[in-house]
């Protein structure tokens, strides 16, 4: 008895140590909520960071970016593959989402060729360009080019040409006005220059023709070889659009002359429209265009130099502020931004006024460089004393 007393205290221990060392029951939903929670959070944050990527790299590498990328797209090259080749050179900023975009609207259909393209072009912008084929050599790397940037004037372009030089600038202003040569150019591009050649007063017919771009001199080209260039980039340029010009009641010489005071009044793409708008509006209405742009051209003064009382009432056929209706023509080369602002102007509004902020207000949610939009005179006029004083 006494044997078996001591065993059974040992088997009572032995099962009491093995409770005290079994593992503690957990709270098993307790765990599964916390895990939830961090997976949904993850999940969240995921989603979150992609939506912000993904409306990042839609938008232009650099708005503000004038440098010109010479980008060669391959023979038989997927979208895929031209996304990967445009991020590399970094014109886009996602070569995936740059293929989504192309695809989802239809824009896929690109060239081989070598492009001149920007960081500030948009998705839009791009893919377009690539749909309309490039160059067959290298643009920018090999020999000598002309540079055109948008905004420039024959006046400046003949410049540019000089400083080349391969051309001098005095033979380039006798070829603008060499009437057998544009009357040449008429008959080969008559879509483009046909409403140019029947402008009245006009300085130079080919003002607004050339479109902005690099162009490569090749070895033994004439200077009548690199004009032609120009003029029948402006024509492929435009090709797509003058069915559509012509619905809205445009000639192309009316449309590039509004383009040409566009380029120079918005530097901001989404005001660019309703820019295009206003002088749309203003001359349905019998109104002057009242553009600084043009009265400069008229007086021949740069955008640094002040105008005088004179130079506003000069009667040139240019000054839009005494003019009525459409100037004479173009009064610079615009780029196809400002094309397309004209092809697709935003008149809903019934906008009829338009000024750039030049002072910050405290308070106020427009910043300098803001393009503020007015449908009568009494609130642009007030907003006007506000935002920019200098220009009452």
């Amino acid at each position: 008895m006494e044997e078996f007393s001591v065993n059974n205290d040992d088997n009572n221990m032995s099962r009491s140590r093995s409770r005290m060392n079994a593992p503690r029951p957990q709270n098993s939903p307790s765990i599964i909520k916390w895990v939830i929670g961090i997976l949904i959070a993850v999940v969240a944050v995921t989603v979150f960071l992609g939506y912000r990527y993904f409306n990042s790299a839609m938008q232009p590498m650099n708005p503000n970016s004038n440098q010109q990328i010479e980008v060669n797209v391959p023979i038989g090259a997927a979208p895929r593959q031209v996304g990967s080749i445009l991020q590399d050179k970094k014109v886009v900023k996602s070569g995936s989402v740059f293929n989504y975009y192309a695809k989802s609207h239809n824009l896929n259909n690109f060239q081989a060729g070598y492009y001149v393209l920007k960081p500030s072009m948009t998705l839009n912008q791009v893919a377009t360009r690539l749909q309309k084929g490039g160059a067959a050599q290298p643009i920018l790397v090999n020999g000598p080019k002309i540079l055109i940037r948008e905004g420039e004037m024959i006046d400046q372009i003949s410049d540019s040409i000089d400083k080349g030089g391969h051309f001098k600038k005095g033979e380039f202003k006798d070829l603008m006005k060499d009437q057998s040569f544009i009357s040449s150019l008429a008959k080969k591009y008559p879509d483009l220059l046909g409403s140019a050649m029947k402008a009245k007063d006009v300085r130079y017919r080919l003002e607004g023709y050339l479109f902005p771009a690099v162009y490569p001199i090749q070895k033994d080209s004439s200077l009548k070889d690199l004009v032609t260039q120009m003029v029948g980039k402006e024509d492929a340029i435009l090709k797509p659009y003058y069915s559509k010009l012509k619905s809205n009641n445009l000639t192309v010489q009316e449309a590039l002359s509004i383009a040409s005071l566009v380029e120079m009044e918005g530097s901001k793409e989404q005001d660019r429209a309703k820019i295009a708008g206003v002088f749309l509006n203003r001359i349905d209405k019998g109104e002057t265009l009242g553009s600084d742009v043009s009265t400069r051209y008229a007086v021949k003064k740069s955008a640094t130099q002040l105008l005088s009382q004179s130079d506003l009432k000069s009667t040139s056929p240019y000054n839009t502020r005494v003019n009525p209706g459409f100037p004479p023509g173009p009064v610079d080369n615009p780029g196809e931004g400002s094309v397309m602002a004209i092809v697709n102007a935003d008149r809903g509004d019934g906008n009829m006024f338009f000024f750039a902020v030049t002072k910050k207000v405290p308070g106020s949610k427009y910043n300098v460089g803001d393009v503020l939009f007015y449908k009568d005179i009494n609130s642009f006029n007030e907003a006007v004393s506000k935002y920019n004083p200098e220009g009452k």
